[in-house]
């Protein structure tokens, strides 16, 4: 069954550019990631445009084939390599993984000129 990794962070920066600037660096690292992970069927990264005080700043959007694939997701060196090129640019994190009876999204075309132009 495929399942969803959804994550939120916050973002380090004292005025708005420098949270623009990392936030925009969180949204290009993770989506360097498309096509490098076995069983990521879905990756998608937004910024949010809301500006309420208690939003989070971005959101990435995943989906895999299998909780295996998520497990080896979060062990995959070019994972590993992205989490550490951020280091402590995310100050808060937030995480939902959930099992879905959706068909799995996949990597079509359409799809993914739509999440690139995000």
């Amino acid at each position: 069954m495929p399942i969803k990794h959804i994550v939120m962070w916050d973002v380090k920066g004292d005025d708005a550019a420098t949270r623009a600037h990392n936030r925009q660096l969180v949204k290009a690292a993770f989506e360097g990631l498309r096509g490098l992970i076995p069983g990521l069927l879905h990756l998608e990264v937004g910024l949010d445009e809301s500006a309420i005080d208690y939003a989070c700043d971005v959101v990435l959007v995943t989906e895999f084939d299998t909780r295996e694939a998520l497990a080896a997701y979060a062990q995959h060196p070019e994972h590993l390599r992205v989490r550490q090129a951020l280091g402590d640019l995310r100050v808060a994190r937030h995480q939902v993984d959930y099992e879905t009876e959706d068909a799995p999204h996949t990597n079509d075309t359409r799809r993914q000129t739509h999440v690139q132009a995000v």
